[in-house]
Formats: structure tokens, sequence, C-alpha cells
């Protein structure tokens, strides 16, 4: 089996350099895919892929690349569900993992939580993104790492 590969879908993701500084320290290639705006990278394992625009254009690009045992880096629940079905690691930027067991709930509540907002019941707020968060991310992404390369 190949290395992993690690793909983050990087219009909106807050942990990007943690994912760069985890990567390069394992030596896995990084690749970042966004509709936008991605900061170009001296870096030979980072790499950027800029897709169409398009609801699901970077989605449907990591879903195409992603392999079994290739970390996945997303907010987006349908992605994490989508690349759960390859064989993926899917992590949250929050370090929170997706996982074969978690993916129905999550994608029941995201859908509960649109159809609150579609009626009004509910404003929508996400909550803030913390140094908590990013340090648990970090720990967490690197744990996802570790064990990735040691299957490969």
């Amino acid at each position: 089996m190949a290395k992993p590969q690690i793909f983050v879908d990087a219009d909106a993701c807050p942990v990007k350099d943690e994912v760069v500084r985890v990567a390069g320290r394992h030596g896995v290639l990084t690749t970042f895919v966004a509709n936008f705006g991605l900061r170009p990278s001296r870096d030979p394992l980072v790499r950027n892929v800029m897709v169409p625009q398009g609801a699901d254009a970077a989605d449907d690009w990591i879903v195409e690349h992603a392999e079994a045992n290739d970390l996945v880096v997303t907010s987006d629940i349908p992605l994490a569900g989508r690349a759960l079905k390859k064989g993926a690691v899917v992590l949250g930027p929050t370090g929170k993992p997706f996982t074969e067991q978690s993916i129905g709930m999550a994608l029941a509540m995201r859908e509960l939580n649109q159809h609150l907002r579609e009626t009004g019941e509910s404003k929508g707020y996400n909550a803030g993104f913390t140094a908590r968060d990013r340090s648990t991310f970090l720990h967490a992404f690197d744990a996802a790492v570790q064990r990735a390369k040691r299957a490969g």
C-alpha cells in the first residue's frame, strides 16, 4: 500500500498551518483543494488544487482522488461521509473524527439544523473556533497521521 496522503477541503479551513506542520514532520504529501485564494507554498510536500466554482467541485475532486487510509480534513459532513465510504480517515478542524458510527447522526443533525434555520427557529450561528479547538486538532491529527503511516 502506498504512503497515505492528506487532502484538505481548504476554502474555509482554519487549521491549514497545523496540517502543514504535522504533514511536514511526517513527510506526507498534502493537497489543499479550494475554489479560490490559496496561498502558494514553496514546500515540495504541499500542493494546491484550484477547482472551478461550484457547490461541490472541491468535494468531488477530493473524493475522486482520496483512497483508503488517506486523511481528509473537512467540516463538510456530506464530504466526510463520501470520504469514509472510500476508506479515508476523516477529521474535522476541531480534531473530532468522523467515523462510520458517527456519520449518520452527524448528517441527521445537519438536516435538522438546516430545517430550523429555514423555518426561522434558529439563527444558525456556529460556535467560534478556539485555541483549544486548534490544540485538540493538532494532537488528534498527529495521532491520525501516525496511525495511517503504520497502516500503510
